[in-house]
């Protein structure tokens, strides 16, 4: 009974050992392991959008645009950096056409009196930002807020 008990705390490790390893082994056999990362943003600050679209830019550079999918979900006050005039609006626009999806929440959209005219073209929709964070999560998804 003992020797069993033994092998059962040794066997942990290794089973937890080879659940980190895995990803790592699966794409140095060229098969494709799929990153999910959500970022929530609901910071009107320039600054706070930036560090939100680096992390994506280098979650893209270091694992692979292939290999991450990546979402930012805007909410709050943090929906001003997605209308037309936003002074990050170039930098969304980078993000889009390299694949990162950017969602606006569209209770925070009607609570400020937004319409889709007032936004940045391409940008996606959502009904409820905190909400489109909690289904990510539950999908697998890693929550970021920078």
């Amino acid at each position: 009974m003992l020797r069993r008990a033994r092998r059962g705390l040794i066997a942990i490790p290794i089973a937890t050992a080879l659940a980190l390893l895995l990803p790592h082994a699966v794409r140095a056999q060229g098969q494709s392991v799929r990153n999910k990362v959500v970022f929530q943003v609901s910071d009107a600050d320039p600054q706070k959008w930036n560090l939100a679209l680096n992390n994506a830019k280098n979650l893209q550079d270091d694992i692979g645009s292939d290999l991450v999918e990546l979402e930012i979900v805007a909410y709050g006050p943090g929906i001003g950096m997605l209308k037309g005039d936003s002074p990050v609006g170039a930098r969304v626009a980078d993000a889009l056409k390299s694949g990162v999806k950017v969602v606006a929440c569209e209770n925070t959209m009607r609570a400020q009196k937004l319409v889709y005219a007032d936004m940045l073209p391409k940008i996606g929709y959502v009904p409820a930002g905190v909400v489109e964070l909690m289904k990510k999560q539950q999908e697998g998804y890693a929550y970021i807020r920078p």
